[in-house]
């Protein structure tokens, strides 16, 4: 029995409904491979499947479009598996349980998966059908997007021939994306020997800061818990006398850490409590209207001999946390509000164990993401630290001209009887991966509205769902 019910389109609804019974997190996606493969076997339509658990799905077009050039469409299998506390489920084994709420489409206690099940669910429905006008279909089903866009990285796309790619892993109905971020991580290290030092431990938790996406909120002026200790460090270092034990700070590369934990020792620590304490007291004031809950403690703990690092790497990290490149480096001149190019200081840890620092870098041009990354290489080397990067994923540079995206754009305007929102994002997508690797593509990323996506509270519009699908057809019935 069904748990959607009748909604309309039936058939997407259907394979929606199908894909929820298929465990498919990231990293688990040898059943939704085979899913689909069935899928194509049943129907007699010819389909590949790479080691990444990558398919493709190829279908012939209709008469009067069997001639005309193949348009890609793309999703990506995996989703992101998350509960509500307390909930009991096994990602590995049980299914999803949607249901309809009003106007929306959720799951009891997970995530919904829409991200991007209803980009399959739509691709499936077309591939499914023998009414619906298309040119030849190249229906390429991605795995392991949501951990760095594995499968994308990993397909040979010398099996296409398509030149224009429909990419359906948006969540906003009326914007079409058309240009995203590419990016790498860089990695600074120092080898530290330590010294023994005494005095009394004292332990600053800097906490409450927003954090976010480093590439969707970079320019929020959302303050870094690892620039802020650097800021808290070297505003104090001439009134006091400490050593650092250790400055630990955020936890993903490409998140801005919202909490760093100082750990120092003093001979004088109710004076470096009182030092810290005026120091913080400014910089709440100052940064209150970004961080209206920051907030932090300060702890003096027993008196005896430590740990800690030696003198002048202490400087060292106390000048980079400093000094360090970060946040926004430039502004699109061609895109209004979008950052092109940036970088963020996501997990930093100083210890007698080493000195690591980790940055996500991003920019929506290759050019501009190529020559950030020699910047932090100089910068590296003046601070005297070993480096390397690494996870590179290519920009999706924006086109002057693009056929579907105009094509989308008079669409939307007949149907919705508005005009859709252009938009670029300064994180990364699939898109770039092919525009990387399939010369002269012209593409567009366009999805039915969700919410709160990777949370339990993840829901999707019904009827958002209907109106991009009927778009989608109107867009392949004009691309002959």
């Amino acid at each position: 029995m069904s748990r959607l019910g009748n909604l309309n389109p039936k058939s997407v609804f259907e394979f929606f409904e199908q894909l929820c019974r298929v465990p498919r997190g990231s990293g688990n996606t040898a059943g939704i491979r085979k899913y689909v493969m069935d899928f194509a076997e049943k129907r007699g339509l010819k389909a590949v499947c790479d080691r990444a658990d990558n398919v493709i799905i190829f279908k012939e077009g209709t008469p009067g479009y069997r001639d005309s050039q193949p348009i890609i469409m793309q999703g990506h299998l995996d989703m992101v598996c998350e509960k509500e506390h307390g909930r009991e489920i096994d990602f590995e084994k049980d299914p999803i349980l949607p249901y309809v709420d009003g106007e929306w489409i959720k799951a009891e206690g997970t995530t919904l998966g829409a991200d991007n099940g209803i980009a399959v669910a739509m691709m499936m429905a077309i591939l499914d059908s023998d009414d619906i006008p298309h040119p030849p279909i190249e229906a390429v089903f991605t795995s392991d997007e949501e951990i760095g866009m594995v499968g994308a990285m990993q397909l040979d796309t010398s099996l296409l021939r398509g030149k224009k790619l429909i990419n359906l892993d948006s969540e906003e109905e009326e914007v079409i994306t058309v240009s995203c971020a590419g990016g790498s991580d860089f990695k600074m290290t120092l080898p530290v020997t330590g010294q023994t030092v005494s005095g009394s431990e004292v332990t600053l938790v800097l906490k409450g800061l927003q954090g976010g996406h480093s590439g969707v909120q970079i320019d929020k002026g959302r303050v870094n818990a690892n620039l802020l200790a650097g800021r808290v460090l070297n505003n104090i270092r001439g009134n006091v006398g400490f050593d650092i034990v250790s400055v630990i700070g955020g936890e993903k590369g490409n998140a801005i850490p919202a909490r760093c934990e100082i750990k120092l020792v003093s001979t004088q620590p109710q004076v470096l409590k009182e030092c810290l304490e005026s120091c913080l007291e400014l910089v709440k004031k100052n940064i209150s209207d970004r961080e209206p809950i920051f907030s932090y403690e300060i702890n003096i703990g027993s008196n005896g001999e430590h740990k800690a690092l030696e003198n002048p790497v202490a400087e060292k990290v106390i000048n980079l946390l400093t000094c360090v490149p970060n946040g926004v480096q430039e502004m699109s001149v061609s895109i209004d509000n979008l950052v092109e190019t940036s970088l963020n200081l996501g997990i930093f840890s100083a210890g007698i164990s080493g000195v690591t620092a980790i940055f996500a870098l991003r920019s929506n041009k290759e050019g501009e993401l190529k020559f950030l990354g020699e910047k932090m290489l100089a910068f590296a080397k003046m601070m005297g630290m070993e480096s390397e990067t690494s996870g590179y994923y290519p920009p999706w540079e924006y086109r002057e001209e693009s056929t579907l995206r105009r094509l989308y754009r008079e669409i939307y305007k007949e149907k919705i009887g508005t005009e859709p929102e252009i938009a670029a994002i300064h994180a990364g997508l699939e898109c770039g991966v092919f525009a990387g690797k399939i010369a002269d593509l012209d593409c567009i990323s366009i999805g039915p509205e969700a919410t709160d996506v990777h949370t339990p509270r993840e829901k999707m519009n019904i009827n958002s769902v209907k109106k991009v699908y009927e778009m989608v057809l109107e867009l392949l019935k004009r691309s002959k």
